[in-house]
């Protein structure tokens, strides 16, 4: 490639910004394979994983099938989409969390990125500030098994003042289940026993016309 159109030369002189998607991926694998540069082996990517969402879902251990990704370039790709992440939820981590809204923003980014279930709970003080985050159960492809022990075993051990519970759908569709419904009256009940505020069950969903892209149990009445 001429020099001014190599991605790091490209960005040292006009600033991030200028540069697409594949040419920002190109930087960060560093070199290319035999027969395609960084930029066409990054724009490879992008076409079998159909955008930066789907390329951030990946393991290491998925990229390094991939020919020209080995341990090193998988490492730096899902490093630098973790930091994204960290950096998006950087601001919430310091604001009170006490809206769905807020607790979508937060978790979204990541769950949705998700080809499992996962169930985490979200710690908070007093003043309903983040304290921590743990998962408590990673399961199938639409199925998380939780008992309410362990949700609230985090909650006890960090001395949390009240506690959000959250889930993805990676189908997308927030709607909860006979299941969903089960395990939120089970929580309520045992955060009354532990004297725990349960604050609210979120299920993180996907965007879409006509619904919102998440399930609240507070908002639609249940806590």
């Amino acid at each position: 490639m001429p020099a001014e159109e190599r991605p790091r030369e490209k960005l040292l002189a006009r600033g991030p910004s200028a540069l697409i998607d594949p040419e920002l991926i190109a930087i960060l694998l560093g070199s290319g394979v035999q027969g395609a540069n960084a930029v066409e082996v990054a724009r490879q990517l992008l076409e079998k994983y159909q955008s930066l969402t789907g390329l951030s879902r990946c393991t290491v251990d998925e990229l390094r099938k991939i020919r020209g990704i080995g341990k090193a370039k998988a490492t730096h790709l899902v490093a630098a989409f973790q930091l994204g992440r960290r950096l998006a939820n950087e601001r919430l981590l310091r604001q009170k969390l006490d809206s769905p809204e807020l607790v979508y923003e937060l978790m979204a980014p990541e769950m949705r990125a998700l080809h499992k279930e996962s169930l985490r709970v979200i710690l908070l003080d007093t003043r309903y500030h983040h304290v921590g985050t743990e998962q408590v159960s990673l399961g199938s492809v639409n199925e998380s098994i939780a008992h309410p022990r362990d949700v609230f075993r985090p909650a006890v051990v960090a001395s949390a003042y009240a506690v959000i519970v959250v889930h993805n759908h990676p189908s997308g569709d927030p709607s909860p289940s006979q299941s969903d419904h089960s395990l939120t009256r089970r929580l309520v009940e045992a955060a009354e026993l532990l004297q725990i505020k349960l604050l609210d069950h979120v299920i993180i969903g996907a965007p879409a016309e006509g619904r919102q892209p998440y399930f609240s149990f507070k908002e639609a009445g249940v806590l």
